[in-house]
């Protein structure tokens, strides 16, 4: 009975001994876990206490300890030059500050305390957790135009409870009234369409990746080109194009012909490849997708009078104005040479007996025969003698027959 009641005391003194031992060592942390966004400056504490009659001789931080042994952050490379510590003596207040933190920071943070006499240490374990988030917006899949739809700034664990947020749309801030980590589009229309992030009021240095909110519409402002764009004659290859601001893009279409109740073509770009004057009207096109449709206005199309035709009127026409000009020539030849003979006649005023008929050879020189000069030089008493001998050759006077010789 004796020896029982040794052996339980025995047992309760060693369960007791680690409890003694232990006593006056304590550490608190401000936070079980801690939420840091992606390239942010985090910054933890923690409160300790220990036996008086001890004397601290080193204090540090550790990352997922083993509950016997921790490395201090300072001699990891992966931390060396992003961390700093800040201890309070005072208040027994021990800090840590890290920077740039990434998701490889990511655990489990404890302060280890080693006192000047050996095997007296102490691990402030379970520490404050670590977790490492980035921000993202989420859109609705689909957003119609008309419709009110909400955007969320996402994180993966707790940032903070009074954590305010800024709204980017393509890069640019939006109001300032707007701190939530949710932004309401009211009554959207195709000009809401843009690129959307977000980032905490503090660290607008990191914002959140931008995503796409596209507004989806019908079909609106739909019209028809013509291709030729210039005249269109007989035998030409016409094509009309249809389009038209819609989203998602319109995929249907349909051609319609003034004055016929069925459509005459089913794709993006109707084609005549031989225009004549039957295909001449008024076209329209309709453009749809899944949101609805919208027609365009109609087009005139007429064929115009054909090339042969054409070229054989301006060739008609270039004869005719040669044929004119060559008759206007003539014309204008034969008053000039009736003009040049009028004269000539106005010279012989006298229509002497002896003159020949008109046009023979002679009678050019019909002025130089001397009886016909000699009523004009009856005055002068050699001529006159040269006159009446004319006929006898030995009467001439020598002075003028030599001259003729």
């Amino acid at each position: 009975m004796f020896f029982r009641m040794f052996c339980l005391f025995s047992l309760v003194s060693l369960l007791l001994i680690p409890v003694i031992c232990n006593k006056g060592w304590d550490i608190n942390y401000s936070s079980k876990t801690k939420c840091a966004l992606k390239g942010s400056t985090v910054t933890v504490s923690g409160t300790y206490k220990h036996p008086n009659h001890l004397t601290v001789t080193e204090i540090f931080w550790t990352v997922n300890p083993s509950k016997r042994q921790g490395i201090n952050l300072m001699t990891l490379p992966d931390y060396r030059d992003r961390v700093q510590y800040f201890p309070n003596k005072e208040d027994r207040m021990f800090f840590l500050k890290l920077s740039n933190v990434t998701h490889e920071d990511e655990g489990m943070y404890c302060i280890r305390i080693l006192a000047g006499v050996e095997d007296q240490r102490f691990l402030g374990y379970p520490g404050i957790e670590l977790n490492v988030t980035e921000l993202r917006v989420e859109i609705p899949a689909e957003i119609i135009e008309g419709a009110s739809p909400v955007l969320f700034c996402r994180t993966t664990c707790d940032l903070s409870d009074k954590t305010d947020f800024t709204w980017y749309k393509n890069g640019k801030r939006l109001s300032e009234s707007i701190v939530s980590d949710q932004l309401l589009l009211r009554s959207v229309s195709r000009d809401d369409t843009g690129n959307y992030s977000c980032a905490l009021r503090d660290q607008k240095h990191l914002s959140s990746p931008a995503v796409t909110l596209s507004v989806r519409y019908p079909p609106q402002s739909v019209s028809v080109s013509i291709s030729p764009s210039g005249v269109i004659v007989e035998g030409d290859s016409v094509t009309l194009s249809c389009s038209s601001d819609s989203n998602p893009p319109a995929l249907i279409f349909r051609w319609f012909k003034e004055n016929q109740s069925s459509a005459v073509g089913s794709r993006q770009s109707f084609i005549i490849s031989s225009f004549n004057s039957s295909h001449s009207g008024r076209y329209s096109c309709e453009a749809q997708n899944q949101h609805g449709s919208q027609r365009s206005d109609s087009v005139s199309v007429a064929v115009e009078e054909s090339r042969s035709a054409l070229i054989w009127v301006v060739g008609g026409i270039s004869a005719a104005v040669v044929l004119m000009s060559v008759i206007l020539m003539v014309f204008i030849g034969l008053l000039i040479r009736r003009k040049r003979a009028t004269p000539s006649e106005e010279q012989n005023p006298r229509g002497s007996a002896h003159s020949k008929t008109p046009g023979a050879p002679e009678d050019t020189y019909m002025t130089l025969d001397p009886k016909s000069r000699c009523s004009e030089y009856d005055t002068l008493d050699n001529m006159k003698r040269s006159c009446e001998n004319t006929d006898d050759p030995e009467a001439q006077d020598p002075t003028y027959y030599n001259s003729d010789k």
